[in-house]
């Protein structure tokens, strides 16, 4: 915890001592000279030119007419476009924010200008290039929305040889844009935004509004900011402390609420320059009385770095630092409980090997399904047992459904990875926990279990299972867990469609479907019998299947002859 902020002056010292933040400035001072020498006369918008550096991998640097800044950035391009009309950024849509992404109207208007242009560039390069992608003002948010693109082609081993630098560009998303990057926590790590305590651009979209609340409608910071200033230079990734700095920074504008009151072109290279042999280093004794705990103290330095406590007499840099601390510790104790699916799976072993032990000993008797479902305990160990099973049976189940919640949450690609890998564990919970759930359903008299009785995560993991394309091998003995989960649902339905043929009051439409869905339920218990997809408990005297057997038999009479007819009168000891 106390290293939380102390390490923001680390990393802005040692992004000074790199040269990597001079060599992506120096791309675009290479850019803006030589669109100076060309006619002036002729408009442009946004510009990009790529420098190759053999020994440092490539830069795509992006410039923006300071005009055309200025103007888009006042006018009705300073607004917020919706999800709506921002179809190229699809990728960054989830579950749970597809309706909630917006991106600043002036710079995907840009982006879209060079989208085909674009589009030809991002096939140049492959994932084993280093690249560095940076820009200036507006041309600095079209270089973070085309290293979006790229983040979104390449595998994602290949994602830490891409780095997006910008320097004093506005922000470019709202809340829902912000959330939508930090839930890929890789693709966060390639950005990095300069900004300079005398640049008014970066901060100029924020309202008063976005101080206090961020709602959709908000512009809002994402990644990791860079703050320098004659003080020094240090590094901030929580985005509502990023957002107080920025409107701190910006303030100076604040009255005219117009950017041509103020300096429009910052010499990064200059800044650099001047920094980079100044140690950003304070003593313990510089810290005033107020500042209670090393975390508070690191954070303060950080201010003091930034310069803020010079842009206005009456920031008290005492109080920001308490408070910025505060959300530090806050985000900590969140980051300690963010659930890792991958992670928290041992603990379900034991809930698992319980059950495990519990299906072994129903051999004993009916079976798995049929001792759960009748659950008759006549001695204190059973009664325990049973417990015991009913209490691992909900911690899997409330576990499970977290689990799916979460990933079912995440970005497409994450979210595709973490299914697979969760893949096995989830279909050995699928198959072994739902029967139980199948089990209180039909004890409970009722009917329609997958119409009105199926837990959504249990299809969800279904469908896990269906969309990795797992090739499944030629089984040659039988499976120890009958493949498809939902299996006693169709005995139990096969035994409610005897019960309707042998019933008299039953309507003749009734007795018809009933002969349907008995053909259909042989037809599919055949098919899992040869393949061998079945559990031979199922043939357990005292089973449900069994006992849909003799029931069907009598419906169906000695004549009639089926190729599941043929099996169990010859071949259903011999299965296994």
């Amino acid at each position: 915890m106390e290293s939380l902020y102390s390490t923001g002056l680390e990393l802005g010292n040692l992004l000074l001592g790199s040269d990597i933040l001079n060599h992506s400035w120096d791309a675009i001072s290479k850019l803006q000279k030589q669109t100076l020498l060309e006619d002036l006369s002729l408009p442009f918008s946004v510009k990009y030119q790529i420098y190759e550096y053999p020994t440092k991998g490539s830069v795509i640097a992006f410039i923006c007419s300071p005009n055309y800044a200025v103007n888009h950035l006042q006018e009705e391009f300073r607004e917020l476009i919706s999800s709506d009309a921002i179809t190229s950024f699809d990728f960054l849509s989830t579950k749970s924010n597809s309706n909630s992404i917006s991106i600043h109207n002036a710079a995907f208007t840009l982006f879209t200008s060079l989208e085909n242009e674009l589009s030809l560039l991002k096939q140049q390069f492959t994932s084993n290039q280093l690249l560095i992608v940076t820009g200036h003002s507006l041309g600095g948010s079209v270089a973070s929305l085309f290293t979006l693109w790229l983040l979104d082609s390449l595998p994602r081993y290949d994602v830490q040889r891409l780095l997006c630098i910008t320097f004093g560009s506005p922000l470019l998303g709202n809340n829902g844009f912000q959330k939508a990057i930090s839930e890929r926590p890789i693709w966060s790590s390639c950005f990095l935004h300069v900004v300079s305590d005398k640049d008014p651009i970066p901060g100029f979209l924020i309202s008063d509004h976005n101080a206090s609340a961020a709602t959709p409608t908000c512009y809002m910071p994402f990644a990791t900011y860079v703050f320098c200033s004659e003080s020094g230079f240090s590094c901030f990734k929580e985005p509502q402390t990023i957002l107080e700095l920025l409107m701190i920074m910006s303030s100076r504008c604040a009255e005219s609420e117009k950017l041509n009151n103020c300096p429009q072109v910052i010499d990064y290279g200059h800044i650099l320059e001047q920094l980079k042999n100044k140690a950003v280093c304070r003593g313990i004794s510089e810290l005033p009385d107020s500042i209670s705990n090393p975390l508070q103290a690191g954070t303060y330095l950080l201010l003091e770095a930034t310069g803020v406590g010079k842009l206005q007499e009456n920031i008290n840099l005492s109080y920001l630092a308490m408070n910025i601390a505060k959300r530090a510790e806050i985000q900590a104790k969140h980051k300690q409980k963010v659930f890792d699916p991958s992670k928290k799976l041992s603990i379900t072993k034991k809930s698992m090997t319980y059950l495990e032990w519990y299906m072994k000993k129903s051999l004993e008797e009916a079976g798995y399904y049929d001792k759960y479902k009748t659950r008759r305990s006549r001695s204190r160990d059973e009664i325990e047992s049973t417990e015991n099973l009913i209490k691992h049976h909900r911690i899997l189940k409330l576990f499970w459904k977290r689990i799916v919640t979460e990933v079912e949450n995440l970005p497409w690609k994450e979210g595709r990875t973490c299914r697979m890998r969760l893949l096995y564990a989830a279909t050995n919970y699928r198959r072994m926990v739902e029967p139980l759930d199948i089990a209180e359903y039909y004890g409970r008299g009722k009917k329609d279990y997958v119409s009105h009785g199926r837990s959504e995560h249990y299809k969800l993991l279904e469908k896990w299972l269906t969309d990795g394309n797992i090739h499944t091998y030629q089984r040659s003995q039988a499976s120890s867990l009958t493949v498809d989960s939902c299996f006693w649902v169709y005995v139990e339905e096969a035994l409610i469609s005897c019960e309707v043929l042998k019933d008299g009051q039953s309507s003749i439409q009734d007795q018809e479907s009933a002969r349907e869905n008995l053909i259909k339920f042989e037809q599919y218990v055949m098919d899992l019998i040869n393949n061998f997809s079945v559990s031979p408990e199922i043939f357990l005297p005292q089973s449900s299947f069994m006992l849909w057997w003799k029931e069907y038999c009598r419906v169906v009479g000695n004549s009639y002859t089926s190729p599941l007819t043929n099996f169990m009168k010859d071949d259903f000891h011999r299965y296994a």
